[in-house]
Protein backbone atom coordinates (compact mmCIF):
# COMPACT_ATOMS: atom_id res chain seq x y z
CA UNK A 1 0.00 0.00 0.00
CA UNK A 2 1.27 3.28 -0.69
CA UNK A 3 2.02 6.36 2.29
CA UNK A 4 -0.62 7.90 3.11
CA UNK A 5 -1.13 11.64 1.69
CA UNK A 6 -1.08 14.80 3.98
CA UNK A 7 -4.75 14.45 3.93
CA UNK A 8 -4.61 11.13 5.10
CA UNK A 9 -2.30 12.35 8.55
CA UNK A 10 -3.53 12.19 11.96
CA UNK A 11 -1.93 15.10 14.38
CA UNK A 12 -2.14 14.10 18.11
CA UNK A 13 -1.03 16.13 21.16
CA UNK A 14 2.44 16.29 21.51
CA UNK A 15 3.71 13.51 19.39
CA UNK A 16 4.69 13.50 15.50
CA UNK A 17 1.77 13.05 13.11
CA UNK A 18 0.83 9.64 12.08
CA UNK A 19 -0.82 8.48 9.29
CA UNK A 20 -4.46 6.89 9.29
CA UNK A 21 -5.77 4.44 7.45
CA UNK A 22 -7.97 5.75 4.85
CA UNK A 23 -11.77 4.13 4.94
CA UNK A 24 -12.73 2.61 1.87
CA UNK A 25 -16.00 2.33 0.90
CA UNK A 26 -17.46 -0.01 -0.96
CA UNK A 27 -18.84 1.27 -4.58
CA UNK A 28 -22.65 1.24 -4.82
CA UNK A 29 -24.47 1.04 -7.94
CA UNK A 30 -27.65 1.63 -7.80
CA UNK A 31 -28.47 0.91 -11.32
CA UNK A 32 -27.45 -2.20 -13.09
CA UNK A 33 -26.40 -2.40 -16.47
CA UNK A 34 -29.62 -4.08 -17.61
CA UNK A 35 -31.83 -1.40 -15.45
CA UNK A 36 -29.69 1.07 -17.33
CA UNK A 37 -30.56 -0.26 -20.53
CA UNK A 38 -34.24 -0.71 -20.19
CA UNK A 39 -34.40 2.91 -18.45
CA UNK A 40 -32.76 4.22 -21.86
CA UNK A 41 -34.93 2.46 -24.07
CA UNK A 42 -38.27 3.75 -22.35
CA UNK A 43 -37.38 7.31 -22.61
CA UNK A 44 -35.87 7.05 -26.04
CA UNK A 45 -38.43 4.60 -28.06
CA UNK A 46 -41.73 6.81 -27.15
CA UNK A 47 -39.38 10.46 -28.22
CA UNK A 48 -38.17 8.29 -31.63
CA UNK A 49 -42.08 7.01 -32.42
CA UNK A 50 -43.34 10.70 -31.07
CA UNK A 51 -41.25 12.45 -33.88
CA UNK A 52 -41.71 9.33 -36.71
CA UNK A 53 -45.21 10.04 -36.68
CA UNK A 54 -46.23 13.48 -35.57
CA UNK A 55 -42.91 15.47 -36.57
CA UNK A 56 -42.81 17.64 -39.79
CA UNK A 57 -40.14 16.92 -42.12
CA UNK A 58 -37.59 19.43 -40.85
CA UNK A 59 -37.91 17.93 -37.83
CA UNK A 60 -36.97 14.47 -38.84
CA UNK A 61 -33.95 15.47 -41.44
CA UNK A 62 -32.21 17.65 -38.50
CA UNK A 63 -32.59 14.42 -35.73
CA UNK A 64 -31.29 11.92 -38.04
CA UNK A 65 -28.49 14.39 -39.35
CA UNK A 66 -27.66 14.78 -35.43
CA UNK A 67 -27.79 11.18 -35.24
CA UNK A 68 -25.60 10.81 -37.92
CA UNK A 69 -23.09 13.61 -36.92
CA UNK A 70 -22.68 11.68 -33.28
CA UNK A 71 -22.11 8.56 -34.89
CA UNK A 72 -19.63 9.85 -37.42
CA UNK A 73 -17.43 11.58 -34.12
CA UNK A 74 -17.48 8.05 -32.33
CA UNK A 75 -16.90 6.43 -36.06
CA UNK A 76 -13.56 8.82 -36.58
CA UNK A 77 -12.92 8.57 -32.84
CA UNK A 78 -12.34 4.81 -33.11
CA UNK A 79 -10.11 5.19 -36.21
CA UNK A 80 -7.83 7.66 -33.80
CA UNK A 81 -7.53 5.11 -31.85
CA UNK A 82 -6.19 2.65 -34.75
CA UNK A 83 -3.87 5.77 -35.43
CA UNK A 84 -5.46 7.16 -38.30
CA UNK A 85 -6.10 11.22 -37.79
CA UNK A 86 -9.15 11.94 -40.00
CA UNK A 87 -10.23 15.79 -40.24
CA UNK A 88 -13.33 15.67 -37.69
CA UNK A 89 -14.29 18.94 -38.07
CA UNK A 90 -14.76 18.90 -42.21
CA UNK A 91 -15.95 15.51 -41.74
CA UNK A 92 -18.79 16.34 -39.37
CA UNK A 93 -19.39 19.58 -41.94
CA UNK A 94 -19.90 17.70 -44.74
CA UNK A 95 -22.17 15.26 -43.34
CA UNK A 96 -24.43 18.04 -42.08
CA UNK A 97 -24.19 19.93 -45.65
CA UNK A 98 -24.94 16.54 -47.01
CA UNK A 99 -28.30 16.42 -44.97
CA UNK A 100 -29.24 20.16 -45.82
CA UNK A 101 -28.84 19.43 -49.19
CA UNK A 102 -31.31 16.66 -49.34
CA UNK A 103 -33.58 18.73 -47.47
CA UNK A 104 -33.31 21.49 -49.69
CA UNK A 105 -32.70 19.60 -53.25
CA UNK A 106 -33.75 15.75 -52.69
CA UNK A 107 -33.19 15.13 -56.40
CA UNK A 108 -29.21 16.43 -56.12
CA UNK A 109 -28.20 14.54 -53.85
CA UNK A 110 -26.18 11.96 -55.82
CA UNK A 111 -24.14 14.87 -57.28
CA UNK A 112 -24.01 16.22 -53.79
CA UNK A 113 -22.46 13.44 -52.52
CA UNK A 114 -20.21 13.17 -55.41
CA UNK A 115 -18.98 17.01 -54.56
CA UNK A 116 -18.03 16.35 -50.55
CA UNK A 117 -16.60 13.41 -51.18
CA UNK A 118 -14.01 14.84 -53.90
CA UNK A 119 -13.59 18.25 -51.27
CA UNK A 120 -12.85 15.82 -48.30
CA UNK A 121 -10.26 14.45 -50.50
CA UNK A 122 -8.99 17.09 -51.63
CA UNK A 123 -8.73 19.02 -48.38
CA UNK A 124 -6.67 15.41 -46.66
CA UNK A 125 -4.58 15.75 -49.62
CA UNK A 126 -3.33 19.32 -48.87
CA UNK A 127 -4.30 18.67 -44.64
CA UNK A 128 -2.68 15.54 -44.40
CA UNK A 129 1.10 14.71 -44.02
CA UNK A 130 2.23 12.33 -47.35
CA UNK A 131 2.30 9.51 -44.70
CA UNK A 132 -1.08 9.91 -43.50
CA UNK A 133 -2.77 10.91 -46.43
CA UNK A 134 -4.36 7.97 -48.18
CA UNK A 135 -5.75 6.61 -44.47
CA UNK A 136 -6.97 10.21 -43.64
CA UNK A 137 -9.17 10.49 -47.19
CA UNK A 138 -10.35 7.00 -46.83
CA UNK A 139 -11.63 7.20 -43.58
CA UNK A 140 -13.49 10.54 -44.27
CA UNK A 141 -14.97 9.51 -47.34
CA UNK A 142 -15.82 6.09 -46.02
CA UNK A 143 -17.39 7.95 -42.49
CA UNK A 144 -19.81 10.17 -45.06
CA UNK A 145 -20.95 7.34 -47.07
CA UNK A 146 -21.24 5.04 -43.87
CA UNK A 147 -22.78 7.19 -41.11
CA UNK A 148 -24.09 9.96 -43.51
CA UNK A 149 -25.60 8.91 -46.67
CA UNK A 150 -27.06 5.61 -45.55
CA UNK A 151 -28.87 7.35 -42.63
CA UNK A 152 -30.63 9.58 -45.74
CA UNK A 153 -32.87 6.47 -45.98
CA UNK A 154 -34.41 7.47 -42.98
CA UNK A 155 -36.32 11.15 -44.20
CA UNK A 156 -36.88 9.63 -47.23
CA UNK A 157 -38.77 6.46 -46.34
CA UNK A 158 -40.42 8.99 -43.94
CA UNK A 159 -41.35 11.32 -47.30
CA UNK A 160 -43.56 8.16 -48.50
CA UNK A 161 -47.32 7.72 -48.73
CA UNK A 162 -46.97 5.45 -45.93
CA UNK A 163 -43.83 6.63 -44.52
CA UNK A 164 -44.41 6.60 -40.80
CA UNK A 165 -45.51 3.16 -40.95
CA UNK A 166 -42.19 2.32 -43.14
CA UNK A 167 -40.38 3.95 -40.28
CA UNK A 168 -41.95 2.29 -37.87
CA UNK A 169 -41.59 -0.90 -39.81
CA UNK A 170 -37.87 -0.70 -39.97
CA UNK A 171 -37.78 -0.21 -36.21
CA UNK A 172 -39.54 -2.59 -35.06
CA UNK A 173 -37.97 -5.29 -36.77
CA UNK A 174 -34.63 -4.51 -35.81
CA UNK A 175 -35.46 -3.39 -32.41
CA UNK A 176 -37.65 -6.84 -32.04
CA UNK A 177 -34.17 -8.81 -33.79
CA UNK A 178 -31.70 -7.61 -31.38
CA UNK A 179 -33.46 -8.44 -28.56
CA UNK A 180 -34.03 -11.55 -29.74
CA UNK A 181 -30.52 -12.33 -30.71
CA UNK A 182 -29.69 -10.54 -26.90
CA UNK A 183 -31.64 -13.43 -25.11
CA UNK A 184 -31.46 -16.29 -27.35
CA UNK A 185 -28.05 -16.12 -27.98
CA UNK A 186 -27.04 -16.11 -24.09
CA UNK A 187 -29.45 -18.41 -23.10
CA UNK A 188 -29.13 -21.07 -25.90
CA UNK A 189 -26.35 -20.01 -28.12
CA UNK A 190 -23.94 -22.78 -28.72
CA UNK A 191 -22.57 -22.36 -32.35
CA UNK A 192 -20.60 -19.49 -33.05
CA UNK A 193 -21.37 -17.17 -36.07
CA UNK A 194 -18.69 -15.13 -36.42
CA UNK A 195 -15.79 -15.41 -33.70
CA UNK A 196 -13.48 -12.92 -35.86
CA UNK A 197 -15.80 -10.44 -35.92
CA UNK A 198 -18.19 -10.93 -32.75
CA UNK A 199 -17.31 -13.87 -30.39
CA UNK A 200 -20.30 -13.44 -28.39
CA UNK A 201 -22.54 -13.60 -31.79
CA UNK A 202 -24.34 -16.94 -32.56
CA UNK A 203 -26.02 -19.49 -35.05
CA UNK A 204 -28.90 -19.38 -32.21
CA UNK A 205 -29.47 -15.63 -31.53
CA UNK A 206 -29.09 -15.08 -35.48
CA UNK A 207 -32.05 -17.44 -36.35
CA UNK A 208 -34.13 -16.19 -33.03
CA UNK A 209 -33.43 -12.71 -34.32
CA UNK A 210 -35.43 -13.50 -37.71
CA UNK A 211 -37.75 -14.99 -35.87
CA UNK A 212 -38.33 -12.30 -33.55
CA UNK A 213 -38.62 -9.92 -36.56
CA UNK A 214 -41.05 -12.17 -38.41
CA UNK A 215 -43.22 -12.00 -35.30
CA UNK A 216 -43.39 -8.42 -34.92
CA UNK A 217 -44.08 -7.81 -38.27
CA UNK A 218 -47.35 -9.87 -37.95
CA UNK A 219 -47.79 -7.96 -34.89
CA UNK A 220 -47.78 -4.91 -36.80
CA UNK A 221 -50.22 -6.18 -39.59
CA UNK A 222 -52.48 -7.36 -36.62
CA UNK A 223 -52.40 -3.97 -35.43
CA UNK A 224 -53.00 -2.09 -38.63
CA UNK A 225 -56.00 -4.43 -39.07
CA UNK A 226 -57.29 -3.88 -35.65
CA UNK A 227 -56.98 -0.29 -35.67
CA UNK A 228 -58.86 0.33 -39.19
CA UNK A 229 -61.96 -0.46 -37.08
CA UNK A 230 -61.83 2.58 -35.71
CA UNK A 231 -60.91 4.71 -39.30
CA UNK A 232 -57.06 5.04 -38.26
CA UNK A 233 -54.63 6.08 -40.62
CA UNK A 234 -51.78 5.93 -38.04
CA UNK A 235 -50.63 2.44 -39.47
CA UNK A 236 -50.81 1.30 -43.00
CA UNK A 237 -49.52 -1.42 -44.98
CA UNK A 238 -51.55 -2.05 -47.91
CA UNK A 239 -49.05 -4.87 -49.99
CA UNK A 240 -49.45 -8.53 -49.09
CA UNK A 241 -48.74 -10.22 -46.16
CA UNK A 242 -45.84 -12.48 -48.30
CA UNK A 243 -44.31 -8.91 -49.53
CA UNK A 244 -43.82 -7.61 -45.96
CA UNK A 245 -42.39 -11.08 -44.35
CA UNK A 246 -39.80 -10.98 -47.06
CA UNK A 247 -38.99 -7.83 -46.38
CA UNK A 248 -38.60 -8.52 -42.69
CA UNK A 249 -36.09 -11.12 -43.19
CA UNK A 250 -34.29 -9.32 -46.04
CA UNK A 251 -34.14 -5.97 -43.16
CA UNK A 252 -33.19 -8.59 -40.28
CA UNK A 253 -30.27 -9.88 -42.28
CA UNK A 254 -28.71 -6.50 -43.22
CA UNK A 255 -28.78 -5.58 -39.82
CA UNK A 256 -27.29 -8.13 -38.49
CA UNK A 257 -24.56 -7.60 -41.32
CA UNK A 258 -24.45 -3.99 -39.83
CA UNK A 259 -24.16 -5.14 -36.52
CA UNK A 260 -21.08 -7.51 -37.41
CA UNK A 261 -19.40 -4.31 -39.51
CA UNK A 262 -19.40 -2.45 -36.72
CA UNK A 263 -18.58 -5.13 -33.93
CA UNK A 264 -15.41 -5.81 -36.74
CA UNK A 265 -14.54 -2.06 -36.73
CA UNK A 266 -14.13 -2.14 -33.13
CA UNK A 267 -12.62 -5.53 -32.66
CA UNK A 268 -9.49 -3.95 -35.07
CA UNK A 269 -8.97 -1.23 -32.78
CA UNK A 270 -9.31 -3.21 -29.42
CA UNK A 271 -12.41 -1.28 -28.36
CA UNK A 272 -15.52 -2.56 -26.81
CA UNK A 273 -17.84 0.29 -26.96
CA UNK A 274 -17.86 3.34 -29.71
CA UNK A 275 -19.00 5.42 -26.92
CA UNK A 276 -20.61 6.26 -23.48
CA UNK A 277 -23.49 8.61 -24.56
CA UNK A 278 -26.06 6.26 -23.97
CA UNK A 279 -26.48 4.36 -20.78
CA UNK A 280 -26.16 1.17 -20.43
CA UNK A 281 -25.59 1.08 -24.33
CA UNK A 282 -22.73 2.29 -25.16
CA UNK A 283 -22.23 5.21 -27.65
CA UNK A 284 -24.65 6.22 -30.76
CA UNK A 285 -22.96 3.73 -32.84
CA UNK A 286 -23.58 0.93 -30.76
CA UNK A 287 -27.29 1.57 -30.60
CA UNK A 288 -27.50 2.47 -35.10
CA UNK A 289 -24.88 0.41 -36.35
CA UNK A 290 -28.14 -2.27 -37.68
CA UNK A 291 -29.47 0.79 -38.90
CA UNK A 292 -26.90 1.81 -41.27
CA UNK A 293 -27.30 -0.93 -43.31
CA UNK A 294 -31.09 -2.05 -42.91
CA UNK A 295 -32.20 1.54 -43.84
CA UNK A 296 -30.73 1.67 -47.35
CA UNK A 297 -31.93 -2.06 -47.60
CA UNK A 298 -35.52 -1.06 -46.87
CA UNK A 299 -35.01 2.03 -49.29
CA UNK A 300 -33.80 0.44 -51.88
CA UNK A 301 -36.45 -2.37 -51.89
CA UNK A 302 -39.28 0.14 -51.78
CA UNK A 303 -37.73 1.73 -54.84
CA UNK A 304 -37.21 -1.60 -56.78
CA UNK A 305 -40.70 -2.51 -55.91
CA UNK A 306 -42.49 1.01 -57.52
CA UNK A 307 -40.14 0.87 -60.40
CA UNK A 308 -41.30 -3.01 -60.93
Amino acid sequence: MSEPSLCQTRFTHGRAPEPCRARIWPEQCILTLGMKRILTAVVLIPLVLLVVFLGPRWLVTLSTAVLAVLAAWEFLSLAEVGGIRPPRIPVLIAIAALFAGNYQYPDLTAYLLGFLSLALLVYCAFGSSAERMLADASVSVFALVYTGFTLLALPALREQANGPSLVAFLFCVVWAGDIAALLVGRTLGRHKLAPRLSPNKTWEGAVASALGSLLVTGGLLWLTGYLAQFNSAKLSFPEQLWYWLVLAIAVNIAAQVGDLAESAFKRSVGVKDSGTLLPGHGGILDRIDALLLAAPVLWYAEVIHQRF
